[in-house]
């Protein structure tokens, strides 16, 4: 199984999600910063894959590969780094075989979705399903089962842009097909998959004030299943690790307070344990302030015991810089880590959007940093993982 893959004090509703924790100024980071290329103007990275340690894609603006070695930057068709197209979710099956999907066009005349494939020399645009005149069909994430089974998921609007539904795509070795969830009223950020029978889509709902929205493949269909809010504000998932039936974890932000009033974000952990998903207690930066958000991104798992949350987390005096956000959960409760911020801009802005394993103990998140005036590739790296103790 591969995981894949983007406060003022006061008093929270029962099962609360954040746990307000000083950062911690201790500590040396496990985690070391791995030179990457850069080839565009805008090359954060919003999803990793691995076939193996030495055959790794990371991809977002950009699309770069490490061979064991080195990490080396690679053209992909439609992708410039102008903000205008990006890559949400990659899958390396193997030194020959690799799938990215995305938006393109997004802002412009024509926005929909990309969806890429590496042979092993060059990537290139493969055809995907075909959509009516008019829609608008975003991928955002993707997960692998197989070869011939991988899923990839966003949403679709339609009618103008007026009717929002789920999308989700589907490899079967022969061709990508589309599919409409049946609950149309969600976005959907993050996939992941412990069997064919067995995969979870997380994202947020736009009913009334937002909230977490969650999806699962049973192996015949995808069904909303119920998932907690914390506060009264916006809450939102990011990123999903399913580990087994009974063991699946979702990360991303709440807010304490419902608009027009002001809170920081804050970071939100949610687990299924095969018959409801729960809130867990999770730690934050501060806050100290209303500018002091924390939010999580992604997720990835070493073991059942050993996991990684990440994101970003802003600075208290309202300036907007932003650093890295390192959480690890060690089978018993969730805890800050120190993670590097190596940005080489004036602004700071390094933030980390996806993890993967290649191999117990061996795990890389990647993101992005300032390298101003433009945006850099950021990848971080760790081969001790595994012995981390409980902080």
């Amino acid at each position: 199984m591969r995981v894949t893959n983007r406060g003022v004090t006061c008093l929270l509703l029962a099962g609360m999600a954040a746990v307000y924790l000083p950062v911690s100024a201790a500590g040396q980071s496990i985690f070391q910063v791995v030179p990457t290329p850069n080839e565009n103007f805008n090359n954060g990275l919003i999803a990793v894959s691995a076939s193996s340690p030495s055959d790794i894609w990371a991809v977002g603006q950009a699309a770069i590969h490490f061979d064991g070695a080195t990490w080396t930057a690679f053209p992909v068709p439609m992708i410039k780094g102008d903000n205008t197209s990006s890559l949400g979710g990659v899958s390396d099956i193997s030194a020959t075989e690799a799938w990215a999907v995305g938006s393109v066009n997004v802002g412009l005349a024509n926005p929909g979705q990309v969806i890429e494939h590496w042979d092993g020399a060059q990537w290139s645009v493969y055809p995907g399903p075909t959509f009516a005149s008019g829609d608008q069909p975003n991928l955002s994430c993707m997960t692998t089962i197989s070869p011939n089974d991988i899923w990839a998921a966003g949403w679709l609007l339609s009618g103008d842009g007026n009717i929002l539904s789920t999308l989700f795509e589907h490899w079967n070795g022969t061709a990508w097909k589309a599919t409409t969830g049946k609950s149309g009223d969600g976005f959907l950020f993050g996939a992941s998959a412990d069997a064919a029978n067995d995969v979870w889509a997380v994202g947020y709902t736009t009913k009334l004030t937002s909230g977490t929205f969650v999806m699962h493949f049973d192996g015949t269909s995808w069904n909303a299943v119920p998932s907690p809010n914390v506060g009264q504000g916006a809450n939102k998932l990011n990123g999903v690790a399913a580990l087994a039936p009974n063991d699946v974890w979702a990360v991303g932000s709440s807010t304490a307070v419902a608009p027009p009033k002001s809170a920081p974000t804050l970071t939100l952990i949610e687990h299924w344990d095969g018959a409801s998903w729960t809130v867990v207690p999770s730690p934050n930066v501060g806050p100290n302030s209303a500018y002091q958000s924390n939010r999580l991104l992604g997720i990835t798992a070493v073991s059942p015991t050993d996991i990684w949350a990440f994101g970003s987390y802003f600075q208290a005096n309202g300036s907007g810089h932003q650093g890295t956000l390192l959480l690890h959960w060690d089978g018993s409760a969730w805890s800050l880590a120190p993670s590097p911020n190596p940005t080489k801009g004036g602004f700071l802005s390094d933030l980390l959007w996806a993890g993967v394993v290649p191999s117990p103990g061996n795990v890389w998140i990647v993101g992005a940093e300032d390298e101003s005036p433009h945006e850099g590739t950021l990848a971080i790296h760790s081969t001790t993982a595994a012995t981390i103790g409980p902080n």
